[in-house]
């Protein structure tokens, strides 16, 4: 299987980016009698016209339950639930048969922790996780490590926000049997050397789960080169619905996994002696599905595909570099997370203010950024704050938007001190 074609710069320059932004109908709306600025996209994508579409002409002319029905509604119904899978799969290329589908990152951890580690660890095992992780990869492994016997260790940073390798290296030592870890940081934008950490903890024998939700929105993600065992993803952030996603895992792990949960289609036979679980993936696929949300997810990668995966994230770092100017003018604002490769997460906190109260305030001006801890309490706790503001981007996002932001830090600054 070949990964989608990486789009030459010559493409990138030649797009339209109004012409892409313009697909997004609630970037037209207003907030407070103010354009809206959505700068939140690490926490939810915005969807284009054409995931809409998908969502609603399923709902309105296809809707059926799939794998249960031979009528033609329920054949639509599947085949179209089943291209989704295949969409996804070759956006990521991986195999349609390694990709479970489910309702985002946290459910995919979950089932990473439950189906594989929970049976498998025992006292004396342990788990590397880093500080830079979102509460959906700290709390799984805690829950796992309670019940098992199993201890936690953690990978520090840099003051730069970066992963400390060298500390990491030390870290794998032979009683941690996995390592879990984002490829790219909702709080730091930090993007972490995902072949190479992987590469060193497969040299020890030990399993590799990544947290992809802010990655695959905004960059191209090829797994199959990876080198990871497990790669969770959410749709939601990548213009998709929300209770969307997936879990790709490695065949052979996949196969050795008992279900996380049980119910119809997860099996092949249920006799009250004894139930006979289905093959991967379906048998990790409980009940009735998110259909057309996964439909949409279909309809999302596509349309990302389309535009071009390398694209945008050029398009992305062009609107950091912008944003990490413009916000050098405003007094006493302080980023958090200075990595050398970074996506375009900016949380940022003004000397005197309280994120809560910026972003209120910012509201009122018709830009949304999120203020609190970001699911992150460790990572907030090492840096000695309590709350941050995150600006965070995405390509539909413009260089005037960025100004606009700036501007109203400078007014909002004057308010509060």
């Amino acid at each position: 299987m070949s990964a989608p074609a990486p789009t030459p710069p010559e493409a990138t320059t030649a797009i339209d980016w109004a012409a892409i932004r313009a697909q997004f109908p609630v970037l037209e709306r207003t907030v407070h009698g103010k354009p809206l600025v959505y700068l939140d996209s690490a926490n939810t994508g915005q969807k284009p016209q054409a995931v809409i579409d998908a969502v609603n002409e399923f709902t309105a002319h296809h809707n059926a339950n799939v794998s249960r029905a031979v009528h033609a509604l329920g054949s639509e119904a599947t085949e179209a639930y089943e291209g989704a899978r295949s969409t996804l799969a070759r956006f990521l290329n991986v195999r349609r048969d390694e990709l479970v589908l489910c309702s985002g990152t946290t459910f995919a951890l979950n089932l990473a922790a439950y189906s594989w580690a929970l049976p498998r660890l025992k006292p004396g095992d342990a788990i590397v996780l880093t500080r830079m992780e979102h509460h959906a990869n700290i709390v799984p492994w805690q829950l796992v490590a309670e019940r098992t016997g199993a201890t936690i260790k953690v990978a520090e940073l840099t003051p730069e926000g970066e992963l400390d390798l060298d500390g990491l290296w030390r870290l794998l030592t032979p009683e941690v049997k996995l390592l879990a870890f984002a490829h790219v940081s909702n709080v730091l934008g930090t993007v972490n050397p995902v072949r190479e950490i992987c590469r060193e903890a497969a040299k020890r024998g030990i399993v590799t789960v990544v947290d992809g939700s802010q990655a695959v929105p905004h960059r191209p993600v090829d797994i199959a080169a990876l080198g990871c065992d497990f790669y969770a993803f959410t749709g939601h952030k990548m213009c998709g619905p929300t209770g969307t996603g997936g879990l790709w895992g490695r065949r052979e792990l996949l196969a050795q996994m008992p279900p996380f949960l049980g119910g119809g289609e997860m099996i092949k036979e249920v006799r009250f002696e004894g139930t006979v679980f289905n093959d991967p993936p379906m048998r990790f696929e409980a009940g009735t599905p998110n259909i057309a949300g996964h439909i949409g997810l279909g309809a999302a990668a596509a349309w990302l595909d389309g535009v071009g995966m390398a694209a945008i994230e050029a398009r992305e770092q062009h609107l950091l570099a912008h944003a990490n100017a413009a916000l050098a003018t405003v007094p006493g604002l302080r980023i958090f997370g200075t990595a050398r490769e970074k996506a375009a997460v900016i949380s940022f906190a003004i000397e005197g203010t309280h994120a809560h109260d910026l972003a209120t305030l910012l509201d009122l001006e018709g830009i949304a950024v999120r203020s609190g801890q970001h699911c992150a309490h460790p990572l907030l706790a090492w840096f000695g704050v309590s709350a941050t503001c995150r600006a965070s981007l995405a390509f539909y996002n413009t260089e005037a938007e960025i100004d606009a932001l700036v501007a109203a830090l400078h007014k909002v600054r004057q308010l509060l001190l």
